[in-house]
């Protein structure tokens, strides 16, 4: 079973803030970032008390969140794609990109500030959303 929760937007910004309307591509890379985020959440977690099991575990996550990343974003562009939200996906990635990278650097910096344990988690993210720009061109 999943669960889906914190839907109230970025706590630390006014109200007013996160009732203005912007890009939905900003909701998408949220969610692509929970995937991501849960995956390293959950392997960290696996791994506490045997650090020696993350090589096990490494790729079974990554295909979970490479599967479920890929059912959202497929069903997203068909979605947009059919509301002729934009022209052509690749005129839109560039932005995506940009919002992924602005979601992880919160993470960090939510963390350092909060969960200064939990820091290597928005870091492996974003080496991994770096790693993914490089092997996408």
């Amino acid at each position: 079973m999943i669960f889906i929760t914190d839907f109230e937007g970025e706590p630390a910004r006014p109200l007013a803030e996160r009732r203005q309307k912007h890009s939905a591509l900003r909701d998408v890379a949220a969610m692509l970032r929970s995937f991501n985020y849960a995956m390293h959440q959950a392997t960290m977690h696996a791994t506490v008390e045997r650090p020696d099991a993350l090589a096990s575990l490494q790729a079974p996550a990554r295909a979970w969140e490479a599967v479920a990343r890929k059912a959202f974003l497929d069903a997203y562009r068909n979605t947009a794609s059919r509301a002729a939200l934009f022209t052509s996906w690749d005129e839109m990635r560039g932005l995506l990109d940009l919002f992924l990278l602005e979601k992880a650097f919160h993470e960090l910096a939510y963390e350092v500030d909060n969960r200064p344990d939990w820091v290597r988690v928005p870091l492996a993210g974003l080496l991994d959303l770096l790693d993914r720009r490089s092997t996408q061109d």
